[in-house]
Parts: C-alpha cells; structure tokens; sequence
C-alpha cells in the first residue's frame, strides 16, 4: 500500500498542478481545503463562496482525489486576523503569510493531514525542501527565481520541513501553465491572490475600521519636526510609501517613520529611506544558528532583491543584527528579514 500524501488545496493553478504532479508520481493522495470564514463574511454575495468551492469540488474529481474541507476560522482569526490587526495598532506592516504558513498550514492543517494518516502535506509553494546528512531538513529555492516562494516558509520549524512537500520547486511557472492545460483543470481554475486574501479588494484601512481600529487624523512631519501636512490614519500608510501622502512638490515625500506614539507621520525624500542595518527578532533558524558574523543575503520582504550583508549574532541566538554592504530602501519594522546563503534559506525573523 502506498503512503498518503495530503495535499492543501486552495482552487488556485498551483496547488491543483500540485496535486496532479503527485498523482503523476503513482501517490495516493488526499486533498485538504481550509476555510477562514474572511471570505464569507466579506463576500457580497454568499453565494460566491458556494460557487468556488463547487468549482473546487470539481477539479478535485477531475484530477481523481478525493476532497475535505476544514474550518479553521477561529484559528485563523485568533493567529492571522487578530495578528494583522495589531501590527497596524502598533505602527508596524504586518506580514500575515509567514503566519498563515506557520500556524494554518503547517500548524492545523498539517495536524489533521497527519490525523488523516497522511506521510507529509504538500502545497504549492515554488520551493524545495531536502535532508541533510545531519538528519536536519534543508530549505532550498526554486528552480525558477521569477516565482521563488522560500522567503514565505523560512518561519517553518524542523518539525513542520519534515513533513513538508512542494512539488512545483522544480518547475517553472509555465511549466505549470502547460501541465494544467494538458490535464484539463484551467476551467476550475482561480488564480493565486498576490495580496492579503483576507482583505476584499486590499482596501486595509476599511477592513481595519471594520475589525475596531480607528485612525485619527494627525500631522505629517519632515524630518526636522516641520509640521507640513495632515495624515488620514497612520493605519492608512506603511514605510516607504509614496503614493497617497498627498503633499504636493517638485520631489515626492515618501513615508520614513510612523510615530504611533504622538500619531504623526513622518516623510522625507528618497535618500532619507536608507539605512544601512536593522535588528532582527524572534529568528527561526533552519540551519543551525552562527556562533560568530557571517556572511549571507539578506531579503527585507518579499519582492525585494536580496542585499549582500553581514549577519551578527546576539547573545541570544533568536537575535541579530543585520549590516547591508549598500544601504537598503524601507526597511520596514515588522516586515520578515530572511537570510540566504547561496539558494540555501538559513533562516528569518522580524524586523524591529
């Protein structure tokens, strides 16, 4: 009898290429679909809801797996939404997917894959995940670096990696394409949201004032303590910001500081945006963490283009400091920093 893989399935192009990749490789599979309850309740029409997980429900056939659905809404509230909500509060952008990864994916949905009698959860992510001679579980890059998702599994702890499989590591995003198109799954298809897929339409502020959080108005500040302008809510902004300041002159302001503290928002031109290091926090190490300074790449968020720097281990090995050799745009305090040696992630933490 073959083992079970589980297989998260969100009804987008990649986790059903990924399922069929599995089915391929003569697997038995079991799809898993979770629900948030974020959808329902901001969906205008309740009927959408039904009407995409009827569109799952078929793709699922089609490719021959069976299919359950999980309710994970009170998790997904307590650990995602209630997280979201709070970064804003505290003046800092939130990064909810290295969450949802964490403790909805490989958290409860990997529990009940493994309640299940499933071996190792499979997803879509674009990366790769291998075992080291040491026993310990590598997290690799994709093959194709336009579609490498590693940064958003580098929070993932040695006991979620070992039983995490990402089949589309080594393929490239239109290798995908083609396979779905080959298989007769595009018709089901709804394409991965590149956003937050809690929040309709990505309109933050809304779904902040909806969940409690009120901004006041309050002055905007250069650098010098100018008062030359007045915000909307700093819940309305977010480190390296230009558009929507809305301070007229000849070089745009971008945003360089949020101060919750006195509700001001404080811009500046583009040079004051660099720094030339940040302090790292509550760093998840997936190699084994350094004694002394080391050098990696380091990623500030997740389309930024790696910074060759020099990691400095605190004290405390959940700590560091992270020095750029150039210094680095918006580097934002609650973003994920996370390290790269070669194609190899060594780690992330957030960013104070």
């Amino acid at each position: 009898m073959n083992s079970l893989t589980a297989v998260a399935l969100s009804g987008g192009i990649d986790s059903l290429v990924a399922s069929v990749l599995l089915k391929e490789e003569k697997r038995d599979v079991i799809a898993i679909h979770f629900r948030t309850g974020i959808k329902r309740e901001s969906s205008h029409l309740k009927d959408e809801s039904i009407l995409f997980e009827n569109r799952i429900r078929a793709a699922a056939e089609v490719i021959g797996i069976p299919l359950v659905f999980i309710d994970v809404s009170e998790q997904f509230r307590f650990d995602v939404v209630r997280y979201f909500v709070s970064e804003y509060e505290n003046g800092r952008t939130p990064n909810p997917c290295m969450v949802c990864n964490r403790q909805i994916k490989f958290g409860k949905l990997l529990n009940r894959a493994r309640f299940l009698g499933a071996d190792c959860l499979a997803t879509g992510h674009y990366a790769r995940v291998v075992s080291a001679a040491c026993g310990r579980s590598r997290l690799l890059k994709a093959i194709d670096p336009n579609k490498d998702q590693s940064y958003f599994l580098a929070l993932l702890a040695q006991d979620q990696l070992k039983f995490a499989c990402f089949p589309l590591g080594t393929y490239t995003r239109e290798e995908v394409r083609r396979i779905a198109e080959r298989v007769g799954i595009i018709p089901f298809v709804t394409e991965e949201s590149q956003e937050v897929c809690f929040v309709e339409g990505n309109a933050y502020p809304a779904f902040l004032k909806k969940e409690g959080m009120t901004g006041r108005p309050g002055p905007i500040i250069d650098r010098t303590g100018k008062m030359i302008g007045t915000h909307r809510g700093l819940c309305c902004y977010t480190i390296g910001q230009r558009r929507g300041i809305g301070i007229p002159a000849a070089e745009p302001y971008y945003v360089i500081r949020i101060d919750i503290a006195a509700n001001r928002l404080v811009v500046g031109r583009k040079p004051e945006l660099r720094a030339d290091e940040c302090e790292v926090n509550e760093i998840n190490w997936i190699a084994l963490p350094p004694d002394r300074p080391v050098r990696v790449s380091t990623r500030i968020r997740y389309r930024h283009k790696e910074a060759p720097s020099t990691l400095f281990p605190g004290d405390d090995t959940k700590k560091a400091i992270i020095r750029f050799d150039t210094p680095q745009e918006a580097v934002t305090p609650g973003q994920t920093a996370v390290f790269f040696k070669g194609e190899e992630v060594l780690g992330g933490g957030w960013i104070l």
